[in-house]
């Protein structure tokens, strides 16, 4: 039983080396390499990751840190950055009042900048180590979903 545990455990292992491995490989494409150029002209400290489904540029501008996701057509998805707890709006802490979620502590807060000119707000919420969740809530407050991380 523990050596098929083990085999499982290093084959799951190879399996996500490889798959980062070769999402390192593709190269960004032009098409979003100009479309970010295009939305984030002051953009400094550009550095692209590629997440298989999305490229996702990291950089600052005005001094803020934040990650932009684009489909390999160029088309922009979001992008986020993190905010201070106490800079949640009143919207959003009252939503997370309301939710199954308040026995969490909330332990980092993103804001999400998505295509309509809307804002989300990402929570990170812990309970514990082993109970912990990203909840996703609307500028007006309403829980879009909550994924378990780990």
């Amino acid at each position: 039983m523990k050596k098929s545990i083990a085999l499982f455990m290093t084959a799951a292992l190879l399996v996500m080396a490889q798959s980062t491995l070769l999402a390192q490989l593709r190269k960004v494409p032009a098409a979003v390499t100009e479309a970010f150029k295009k939305k984030y002209p002051g953009a400094e400290q550009v550095e692209w990751t590629d997440k298989v489904t999305v490229f996702m540029a990291s950089f600052s501008e005005g001094g803020t840190s934040y990650e932009a996701r684009f489909t390999s057509k160029g088309e922009w998805k979001n992008t986020e950055n993190e905010i201070a707890v106490s800079d949640i709006p009143a919207a959003v802490k009252d939503g997370y009042q309301k939710s199954k979620f308040t026995e969490y502590e909330i332990q980092k807060a993103y804001k999400i900048s998505v295509p309509g000119d809307k804002l989300e707000y990402r929570l990170h919420v812990k309970k514990s180590d082993l109970q912990q969740k990203n909840l996703l809530f609307s500028s007006d407050g309403r829980l879009l979903k909550d994924n378990i991380t780990l």
